[in-house]
């Protein structure tokens, strides 16, 4: 069969769920299509890459049958990412593969996340699948500053893929990674171009993943000292909105939206998480801060059925650790995880 996602396969009922050791549902996952990206981010990795051989991925009908298997063992919501997952070859037709089984129910939310350099071009394609929520990272306005964090990004190109995504009826989220001596006197000014523009804007903290060229250290910014900055000139008041995710919301009175903190190094988020993440070389990980990983790859392809491929999901849940280790090592200056986050998935 061709790698095209049809979504033909159907696992066998699988009525037990995913629950782990602590007692936590896993209802979420998030599958990297691709660790390749047509963007080089400054804290994401380093600007001369070595992605993984094209032979070593999974096709797209296969991660289309894990997906399949994952929904029948109950996770309602995936996010597709990347790397850059829209630059992965014949997308749309994994797209409207588990778009398939939104329209049956048996899945709540298909999502993606995009640093929006492809939109333009995807958007419309996305709707019709299925898509109705996307995440767009984008973290500045200044298009020499984009330029720059970025490596290789086209800020107008982005935007046009903004444009695209909101005619084509997509929700948007902006994700904004707080950068040390970057982007952090500019929160203010995305705060209201997202609102302004219907969109919600999440703000994250630099998480230590992957050897980059530049000092962590040197970049981390707490949100807590960013947070405390905000509320000198608005008025923050906390929300119970949740998307599933790890971000804490509050509403920005001033301007009515909503505003998101992702604060892995602050604030541990773990003990709600409900997520695990599948790597585009069948590699499951239970924690994205933790280096402990299932191979679904070798049971995926030992059978042409679902039989066996369930227990060894259901093996991997039962490791699923309470919560990541993340830490920024001032001593070592090394991450605390050695993969990338675009091999992970963001």
């Amino acid at each position: 069969m061709s790698d095209e996602g049809s979504g033909r396969y159907a696992s066998p009922a699988l009525d037990k769920g995913l629950v782990d050791p602590f007692g936590r549902a896993v209802t979420y996952l998030r599958v990297s299509v691709t660790d390749r990206c047509d963007f080089r981010c400054t804290y994401c990795m380093a600007e001369d890459m070595t992605f993984l051989p094209k032979s070593d991925l999974l096709t797209l009908d296969e991660l289309s049958r894990l997906c399949s298997v994952f929904i029948a063992k109950g996770v309602r919501k995936i996010r597709l990412t990347g790397g850059e997952p829209l630059v992965r070859k014949n997308i749309v037709q994994l797209v409207r593969a588990v778009g398939q089984h939104i329209e049956r129910g048996a899945l709540d939310e298909l999502t993606l996340t995009t640093n929006g350099s492809q939109l333009a071009r995807y958007a419309d394609d996305l709707y019709a699948c299925g898509v109705r929520r996307i995440n767009v990272s984008l973290d500045t306005l200044d298009p020499v500053k984009f330029r720059a964090i970025t490596r290789w990004g086209d800020f107008s190109k982005v935007m046009a893929g903004i444009d695209a995504a909101q005619s084509a009826g997509l929700k948007i989220k902006l994700n904004t990674v707080a950068v040390k001596g970057f982007n952090e006197s500019e929160i203010p000014q995305m705060i209201r171009f997202a609102h302004g523009r219907g969109m919600d804007l999440t703000l994250i903290e630099t998480m230590p993943m992957g050897e980059i060229e530049a000092d962590r250290t040197d970049q981390f910014l707490p949100l807590s000292k960013l947070r405390a900055d905000l509320q000198r000139q608005f008025t923050l008041t906390d929300s119970p909105y949740a998307t599933g995710g790890p971000a804490r919301y509050v509403t920005v009175e001033e301007t009515g939206g909503r505003l998101g903190f992702i604060t892995p190094m602050t604030h541990n988020f773990c003990e709600s998480c409900n997520r695990v993440r599948l790597t585009c070389t069948g590699t499951l990980y239970m924690c994205l801060g933790q280096n402990d990983a299932a191979d679904l790859r070798t049971a995926l392809r030992a059978s042409h059925d679902d039989h066996y491929l369930p227990q060894v999901v259901d093996e991997a849940i039962s490791r699923k650790p309470k919560g990541h280790d993340f830490v920024i090592n001032r001593l070592t200056r090394k991450p605390a995880v050695s993969r990338h986050m675009s091999v992970t998935g963001g």
